[in-house]
C-alpha cells in the first residue's frame, strides 16, 4: 500500500530537511576527501575531474563541467592541475579543433583507483541495514530535486 503524495507546503518543509542534511553531508564529505586525498595530490575538484574520465572516458572541460554542474572555467583549472600532475592528458578531438578531449593517464587511472577504493572501504562501514529499496527511493527523492534546479546557470 502507497502512501498519498504530501500537500506542497508538506513537501516543501519536508525537502528542506533534505537541503539541510545533504548540505551537512556534502561539507563533511568534502573535508573527508582533502584529507584523505591530500597525501596523495588530489584535491576534491582533481579528484572529481578524474572519477568523471573513469566513468565516462575522454570528454571535452565543457561537457565536464555541464556533467557536473560546474562552470567550465573551475572544470579548466582542476584539469590544468591535474594535468601538472600528470593525472590527465590532452588529446586530440575529431569533432572539434579547438576543443581537445581530457584523458586519463596511467598515472590519473592509479589515483583515481586508489582514492575510489578508500571510499568504498568506507561506505562499506554504513550502518543501518539499508536495502536496495532504501537507496533507490534516496536517489529518486534526490533526482527530484536537481531536475528542479536544471536551468540553473553554472557559467553565468
Amino acid at each position: 500500500m502507497t502512501e498519498p503524495p504530501l500537500p506542497p507546503d508538506e513537501l516543501a518543509s519536508r525537502l528542506m530537511e533534505v537541503f539541510t542534511r545533504v548540505g551537512t553531508l556534502h561539507r563533511r564529505v568534502y573535508r573527508k576527501i582533502e584529507q584523505d586525498a591530500a597525501p596523495q595530490g588530489l584535491s576534491v575538484g582533481i579528484r572529481a575531474i578524474l572519477d568523471l574520465l573513469r566513468e565516462h572516458g575522454p570528454m571535452t572541460v565543457p561537457d565536464m563541467g555541464r556533467a557536473q554542474s560546474l562552470s567550465r572555467q573551475f572544470v579548466q583549472r582542476m584539469v590544468n592541475d591535474a594535468a601538472a600532475a600528470d593525472l590527465v592528458e590532452f588529446q586530440p578531438n575529431p569533432l572539434h579543433q579547438r576543443s581537445s578531449l581530457i584523458a586519463l593517464t596511467p598515472a590519473g587511472t592509479s589515483a583515481i583507483t586508489a582514492a575510489t577504493m578508500r571510499e568504498h572501504a568506507l561506505l562499506r562501514r554504513t550502518g543501518g541495514g539499508l536495502t536496495d529499496a532504501d537507496i533507490s527511493s534516496c536517489l529518486e527523492v534526490l533526482d527530484h530535486m536537481l531536475n528542479l534546479f536544471d536551468d540553473v546557470d553554472m557559467n553565468g
